[in-house]
């Protein structure tokens, strides 16, 4: 009987409450961005991931919240693109591979050259390290070291590590993200 009442409940607050919210999702190639949108929504962890050419676009339904999610590649010959899509949205979700170090200075010039256009000004970002279920990785942090997240001013910017395999932490993403929904 509490799953009939649940539905009936769900179907009323999608019905008059309904509010829709764009985010994009960027970062380097090989981040997990990809791999996350599909747990999101509802779809298993592969690793056989192919990269995104180009951006991917997926809706992701949570209570009387619909998520639109871009999808951006992360190859360099796509970066010129994240701005683009990154105007206007409620939140930008900037995804790290926290076990690959090696590229987490690339990944700061590239996050706070994305920070620095003036069309982005205010909007929230939300820092993923994805990959916290392998070993050698960064911890939350250090990410926010790293990647001299405090010095990012005038938005909301928000840290958390994650595994999109494992589907660590990703009800923390979703509740960040429904936060700015209303917006």
């Amino acid at each position: 009987m509490a799953g009939l009442f649940r539905r009936v409940y769900d179907w009323l607050l999608r019905t008059f409450w309904a509010m829709e919210m764009e985010v994009t999702l960027v970062g380097l190639q090989n981040a997990g961005k990809t791999s996350l949108l599909r747990v999101l929504a509802g779809g298993e962890f592969t690793l056989d991931s192919i990269p995104t050419v180009g951006f991917n676009m997926k809706r992701v339904q949570r209570g009387h919240v619909t998520l639109k999610c871009w999808d951006i590649g992360g190859q360099p010959r796509f970066r010129g693109m994240w701005e683009r899509y990154c105007r206007g949205v409620n939140a930008i979700v900037f995804i790290v591979d926290i076990a690959d170090v090696a590229l987490i200075p690339q990944a700061k010039d590239e996050l706070h050259s994305l920070m620095e256009y003036a069309t982005l000004a205010g909007i929230p970002l939300l820092v993923l390290g994805n990959k916290s279920d392998l070993p050698q990785k960064l911890s939350v942090d250090e990410l926010i070291d790293e990647l001299d997240l405090k010095s990012i001013q005038g938005r909301e910017v928000c840290c958390y590590g994650i595994s999109a395999k494992e589907e660590t932490n990703l009800d923390a993403v979703v509740q960040f993200l429904v936060k700015w929904a209303g917006r």
